[in-house]
């Protein structure tokens, strides 16, 4: 496939994308910078794509460890070249495989954070090509929320913070999702598309397995100044 260079932080990050595939939009962004990871910690990124979050954890927290999981072996193989280009192979690895049989390619309770950027759409009543690139990074064709919650379980330590990306509309699911897996919700975040609309378009979401009460709201975050205008400067600062 051809491929597009583009690049986060003035550069200093390259992320190289499928030209005509699946490619990483605004989302992954403000989840890589939503996680709080601690320290020298181990990071599993769920469904990691291109890698784009990952690069961007690497080059926030220095002392991180991070592991991709990718289904998609063409992804895969982008993502591991995305970390040798930055010269993060040593503390980038990426492993093709499913989320779904996460017990075959990672140690149960072996990370400090998992994040995923998931599949966002539900499967409707039309056919969606189960090797189109894009229909199964965007579509629930492989990853629907019980099957990324149940691996996010699986995979994060006790106490361990798991964050993810969903749809506002599809949150009381996600939630529910959540608690059945004990991950326990400790911050949530609605994101507009700017101060005008009112309505939240998607949520940032950070849980802790065995967590105790407490759920932290935050203040909501706009992508854009206004309608089809520039980056609000909390996102623009997030490219930057």
């Amino acid at each position: 496939m051809l491929l597009s260079e583009d690049s986060l932080f003035d550069g200093r990050i390259i992320c190289r994308q499928h030209r005509e595939g699946y490619r990483f939009s605004v989302d992954a962004v403000l989840l890589a910078h939503f996680c709080q990871p601690a320290g020298q910690g181990r990071v599993l990124d769920l469904g990691c794509g291109c890698g784009v979050i990952s690069l961007i954890l690497c080059h926030r927290h220095p002392e991180l460890r991070l592991t991709g999981l990718e289904l998609q072996p063409a992804l895969a193989a982008l993502a591991r070249s995305n970390a040798e280009a930055n010269q993060l192979g040593s503390r980038f690895e990426v492993r093709q495989g499913d989320l779904r049989r996460i017990s075959g390619h990672v140690q149960p309770e072996s990370f400090d954070l998992v994040v995923s950027n998931p599949p966002y759409h539900r499967v409707g009543g039309g056919r969606i090509s189960q090797t189109d690139e894009c229909a199964l990074a965007r579509h629930e064709l492989t990853a629907d929320p019980d099957s990324v919650l149940a691996a996010a379980a699986f995979a994060v330590r006790n106490r361990g913070a798991f964050c993810c990306i969903y749809p506002a509309e599809r949150l009381a699911t996600v939630l529910a999702v959540m608690t059945g897996n004990k991950l326990i919700p400790k911050r949530l975040q609605p994101v507009h598309s700017y101060p005008e609309d009112g309505r939240a378009r998607l949520v940032l979401i950070e849980a802790v397995k065995n967590g105790g009460e407490g759920l932290r709201l935050l203040p909501p975050l706009y992508i854009y100044q206004r309608r089809k205008g520039p980056y609000s400067p909390e996102v623009a600062a997030m490219y930057q």
